[in-house]
């Protein structure tokens, strides 16, 4: 007999429970099939579960039929349980999806049959409440097709060659074998369920037990048992505790064997291990068979099992025992926090443990304790969630808590990638810490990493980094919400054999993170809805209109008979009360189906940052800055500071992010596009009204070459000053191992001892002037308004310039233009009159090409470059290289010219032409014997 986990899903009262109530009974392990509406359905054992009519916990019930062995597991349909029926997702062989005949497909529904497609689950799907007067199957079945799947095939008539064609074209080997048989063995209708491209639909009515048999018929025929390795494995998804308090691991046996008495770990392969993650060892007391409420002990549990265990303390949902791995995060999360509001008399340190024994059973309720606002908050999913909680908080603890106003969980994550650092030296202690944070795919979550050589940190410190990563919930810098979608990478690091201890490199480590985030460009996100809006025809407009006012966005909008349709995506704050609001203006005609799209950035940032307050250098829990030592004792150096103390050489990565070359030479990575399809920013890091990346300092933004902006010498000087130079340390200062020593000055140099025109050997250095092509063609504006109508045209124009300016200062002329978006292209150097013109290859930018050349030839050649990129002027300064901003190339230019015009004008009127000066020596000769000739005939 196969053995299989088949779980039962559904929008709310799409009539699930009621369904696994006929099954069961059809089945013969009940006498008589429950009813939702009495209180005494077979699965729902709560008394909050009866008092509702709905499920909140995910509950298991054993059955056979025919040829299979089932482990049902009946899951919440509520969307603020949905958290609770993911977690069953990960055991699943198969899946049941309800529908409503009535109701049809819901926007909960799509969720589900994203969520199932994520796991990869097959699918089975039954439409219940025909017996509804106004249900009409073929409507149903086309709806199918069109909002969930075109494999969606109904099963639940004669299998005829219809049939079969319809199953056929969903696979083009199974089209080939109906078109040359007419049908399509049952082998091949099996496999195509199991690679879910054919999901078979059954039609009936639970209640009155109309199609139940088919269904478990169909359910026998079309499925197969999974094939289980021998090694033992096992699947966590649920820590529950019994009414003793008895903690029960659920766990799905998915290779091998379990006995009781055995002894299981989560320690095995390393790469298993996710980095901060205990290991744990225990042992196996009890060996548990749930069916309802009630459940029987077994001594071993074989593959395919889904049993109950007690013994483990340590277990989490969705962790991997012996050969199986931990499942990924799930898809589903809360999007609101509430505080937890106490009762007189009732104290925080007693609660509060006992509220973590909620958050281990449900750890999306995420229990937090604000130290800043003195305040036990939770993220829950909804309000149908909370008042559970209460209850079940009352039931459970005898603590009447209360819940205040929600509000909305803002997250944040970085558009740019920084080296964080961090040091921590208090006398007797030592450890510093360099992390690389880089931005990662929206919904990737964190992801932790390590790129640091053992020569350099022994693996041991490097576990633990990693460790304290993963541990803590890492707050950002713009409102202080937990940060996301970004890769941390441990770069490198350095301990001390004797002071080092394991909780120096946790201060490290913290500190490093949020020095990092103070040199991003932050971006703050907030969750958004994908809806699904119908109303009468007559009120789209209103609707289209509503939906703007709350910065969402929308498709075309289409009819259904005599609806219209939007759909499209909004924030979830602006659109949370939108459902009462749709009932009213369309009399109760119009519907909404929202699912939670995931997290984008914040449509009004600047105001959310505003109203939380929230300043990160006075958030004493999440320190900025660093720790070091002299004179026997520890100082903090604020974070703006720290890499000028680092013991350790910070990397450079300056290298820009896809998409960030703005035309202008300008930073584009500040404009984000929202969900909505709006641009926020001006691509140039000024937040207007929806700001997509936030810079709490500014320290390094590259100028505005439209705008001819950069930095002056003495600036650059002092950023050199900070970086290039830090290790040229002034020895009169304290050391920063707390040694003091005193000797002679190593002073910055200055622009004239930095930059030299001659070799070592005295001789002259040729002189090359670099230009940045098109940095220089948008800051002039005569080439910027030529460029506008023709940029071909400016080019060929600023090369005219620069020939005739070579001619004036007698200089080798190289002009760089960006090729780099040109797929497949080779650098390419050509010669234009006596000027040499550059077009970059492929992703190379024009900067890239210039910091090369000048880090080549800066010490062969005279070297002058002319940009007004601040970024790549610091870059040039420090390769030893003359500086030239567009505005002041444009002034030499102009005023060579006019110097060449001078000194031209002035020789015309200063020399003076004679005409013996142009003959010979003897002509002259012959000329003053004639002139004496006549003077002496005039005498006579």
């Amino acid at each position: 007999m196969k053995k299989l986990v088949i779980g039962i899903l559904a929008h709310v009262d799409a009539g699930k429970t009621t369904l696994s109530e006929s099954i069961l009974y059809r089945s013969g392990l009940l006498r008589k099939p429950g009813r939702v509406d009495n209180g005494d359905a077979f699965l729902d054992t709560y008394a909050l579960e009866k008092a509702r009519g709905i499920t909140i916990f995910s509950k298991q019930a054993n059955f056979k039929w025919k040829s299979m062995e089932v482990s049902l597991l009946d899951t919440p349909g509520h969307v603020d349980f949905s958290a609770e029926m993911e977690r069953s997702l990960q055991v699943l062989d198969a899946a049941v999806l309800v529908i409503s005949g009535a109701d049809g497909v819901q926007g909960h529904t799509q969720t589900l049959w994203q969520l199932l497609k994520r796991y990869g689950i097959p699918v089975f799907l039954f439409i219940n409440k025909m017996d509804q007067p106004g249900t009409d199957k073929e409507a149903i079945q086309k709806e199918l097709k069109d909002r969930l799947d075109e494999g969606c095939v109904d099963f639940s008539g004669e299998m005829d060659e219809a049939f079969y064609e319809q199953a056929a074209m969903c696979d083009e080997a199974a089209l080939e074998q109906f078109l040359e048989e007419d049908r399509l063995e049952e082998e091949q209708l099996i496999q195509l369920i199991r690679e879910r491209k054919l999901f078979p639909c059954f039609y009936g009515s639970a209640l009155k037990l109309t199609g139940v048999d088919e269904f478990l018929d169909g359910l026998d025929r079309y499925t197969v048992q999974p094939v289980y390795p021998q090694e033992f494995g096992a699947k966590i998804f649920k820590i529950v505790r019994d009414d003793q308090g008895n903690r029960l691991t659920y766990m799905k046996i998915t290779g091998g064997s379990l006995k009781v008495k055995s002894m299981l770990t989560n320690a095995g392969a390393e790469d298993k291990l996710r980095p901060g993650q205990e290991v744990w060892e225990e042992k196996v007391n009890q060996i548990r068979i749930y069916s309802g409420d009630k459940y029987e002990l077994i001594n071993e549990a074989q593959a395919g099992t889904v049993c109950a265990v007690t013994g483990l303390g340590h277990t989490r949902p969705g962790e991997g025992l012996g050969v199986e791995q931990a499942s990924a995060a799930p898809l589903l999360e809360p999007v609101l926090t509430y505080q937890v509001k106490l009762p007189e008399g009732c104290e925080v340190p007693v609660i509060l443990p006992r509220l973590r024994q909620l958050e281990e059973e449900e750890p999306a309720l995420h229990i937090v304790w604000d130290e800043r606002l003195q305040e036990i908050q939770a993220q829950v999913m909804g309000e149908v969630q909370i008042e559970i909680l209460k209850s079940l908080i009352q039931d459970r603890f005898g603590v009447a808590v209360e819940f205040g106003a929600g509000h909305i969980v803002y997250k944040e994550t970085i558009a740019d990638r920084v080296e964080g650092v961090g040091h921590f030296e208090p006398l007797r202690h030592y450890a510093e810490v360099h992390l690389l944070l880089e931005p990662a795919e929206r919904g990737s979550g964190l992801q932790f990493a390590s790129d640091c050589s053992e020569d350099i940190l022994d693996r041991n410190w490097q576990r633990l980094v990693l460790t304290h990563l993963e541990e803590k919930e890492h707050r950002g810098v713009l409102t202080g919400a937990p940060i996301t979608d970004m890769k941390i990478t441990l770069l490198t690091g350095r301990s001390h054999l004797k002071h080092t201890e394991g909780g120096d490199f946790r201060q490290a480590t913290y500190r490093a993170v949020r020095q990092g985030l103070m040199q991003a460009h932050s971006i703050l996100l907030e969750p958004w809805y994908a809806f699904r809006l119908e109303v009468p025809e007559k009120l789209v407009g209103r609707a289209m209109t509503d939906i703007e006012k709350m910065n969402g966005s929308f498709n075309a909008p289409f009819t259904e008979g005599d609806m219209a349709v939007l759909t499209g995506v909004c924030p979830v704050v602006t659109m949370r009360d939108y459902q009462k609001e749709v009932i009213a203006y369309t009399k109760g005609y119009g519907r909404l189906f929202c699912s939670l799209k995931g997290y984008e950035p914040c449509h009004n940032a600047l105001e959310v940052m505003e109203q939380s307050g929230y300043d990160p250098e006075r958030d004493t829990e999440n320190p900025t800055g660093s720790v070091f030592c002299a004179h026997g004792a520890g100082f903090v150096v604020p974070w703006d500071k720290v890499t000028d103390y680092m013991h350790l050489e910070c990397r450079r990565f300056d290298d820009l992010l896809p998409g960030q070359e703005g035309a202008d030479g300008s930073d584009g990575v500040f404009g984000t596009d929202s969900p909505g399809g709006e641009r926020s920013g001006d691509g140039n890091g000024n937040a207007e009204g929806n700001p997509g990346g936030i810079k709490r300092a500014d320290a390094g933004k590259k100028g505005n070459a439209a705008a001819g902006e950069w930095i002056d010498v003495e600036e650059i000087d002092e950023i050199l000053s900070r970086t290039f130079h830090a290790n040229k340390r002034n020895k009169e200062l304290p050391r920063k191992d707390g040694w003091n020593r005193f000797g002679h000055k190593t002073a910055v140099p200055s622009r004239e001892t930095v930059y030299t025109g001659s070799r070592k050997d005295g001789a002259p250095r040729e002189k090359y002037l670099l230009v940045d092509g098109y940095n220089i063609i948008f800051a002039w504006e005569e080439l910027k308004s030529l460029a506008e109508a023709n940029i071909d045209g400016a080019r060929g124009r600023l090369q005219d310039i620069l020939c005739n300016y070579q001619g004036m200062v007698h200089s080798q002329v190289i002009v760089v233009f960006d090729a780099y978006r040109v797929q497949g292209h080779t650098t390419e150097v050509l010669d234009y009159h006596n000027i040499h013109v550059v077009y970059t290859r492929e992703a190379e930018t024009a900067d890239q090409y210039i910091e090369k050349f000048t880090h080549e030839n800066g010490k062969k050649y005279d070297i002058t470059v002319a940009t007004s990129d601040g970024l790549e002027q610091i870059i040039i300064r420090g390769q030893g290289c003359r500086l030239l901003s567009a505005r002041d190339l444009q002034e030499d230019i102009e005023l060579a010219a006019a110097r060449l015009r001078g000194e031209y004008l002035e020789q015309q009127k200063t020399e003076k032409s004679y005409l013996l000066d142009s003959m010979s020596e003897e002509v002259r000769r012959q000329i003053s014997a004639c002139q004496q000739m006549e003077t002496i005939q005039e005498d006579e």
